[in-house]
């Protein structure tokens, strides 16, 4: 019994040890002793660029989102997007990883990473993040041509979505975007001189009939 007693005893002073240990170690942001609590934090920005003001994606004007009433892109039409990580720790972050979904309708051109076409996904490794270290990469796309849009859509938006993630801490975003199909023109037939010369033309032909049909019935 003894014994019992007295193991209970060295395993309780052991927890005990190693719990002051790891308090003094890490106390919280307002201890007195030892070191603050490292905190682990990242902020991703996702903006998408508005269509025609720039043909240098870093010269773009980005905002988060564009809806119906914004400039719209039209078919054929290029895709700058702007992505924005940075570590808000208060540690260092280490191996980074990025990946980024493009929208139905679109396909990537240029950019960081690889795009695998069955998870229309771009994924890249971001590395490691000092504290407040922030990076920001640009992807290029295109918006599908006129005849690989569906016929029954005209005017619809997508939204294009980003995480980034280390072992630590993640954060995502989105960007919305507005696509508007170009109306075909329907071909009216010309009612210009030639039309009414060829009009005229048929009505005498039928009445000059009309006489001929006349004369042989009298």
């Amino acid at each position: 019994m003894s014994k019992l007693i007295v193991s209970l005893l060295v395993v309780l002073t052991a927890s005990f040890l190693f719990v002051n240990k790891v308090s003094a170690d890490c106390v919280g942001q307002y201890g007195q002793y030892g070191q603050p609590c490292p905190s682990y934090a990242i902020v991703v920005d996702k903006m998408v660029g508005k269509p025609g003001t720039s043909t240098d994606a870093n010269k773009y004007s980005y905002v988060d989102n564009l809806g119906v009433s914004d400039p719209r892109f039209k078919p054929d039409q290029v895709v700058f997007f702007k992505v924005k990580v940075k570590n808000t720790s208060t540690t260092k972050l280490v191996g980074m990883e990025v990946r980024d979904t493009v929208p139905s309708y679109l396909e990537p051109l240029d950019g960081p990473g690889d795009f695998n076409s069955t998870t229309r996904e771009i994924v890249w490794n971001a590395g490691d993040f000092e504290v407040d270290q922030e990076k920001t990469y640009f992807l290029k796309m295109r918006v599908y041509s006129q005849a690989n849009i569906p016929s029954d859509k005209g005017l619809f938006c997508v939204t294009n979505y980003v995480k980034a993630n280390s072992s630590n801490a993640f954060d995502d975003d989105t960007a919305q975007l507005c696509i508007e199909k170009q109306v075909t023109a329907e071909v009216v037939p010309s009612a210009g001189p030639e039309y009414g010369l060829a009009l005229l033309g048929g009505q005498l032909a039928l009445f000059g009939a009309g006489l001929y049909l006349k004369k042989r019935s009298s």
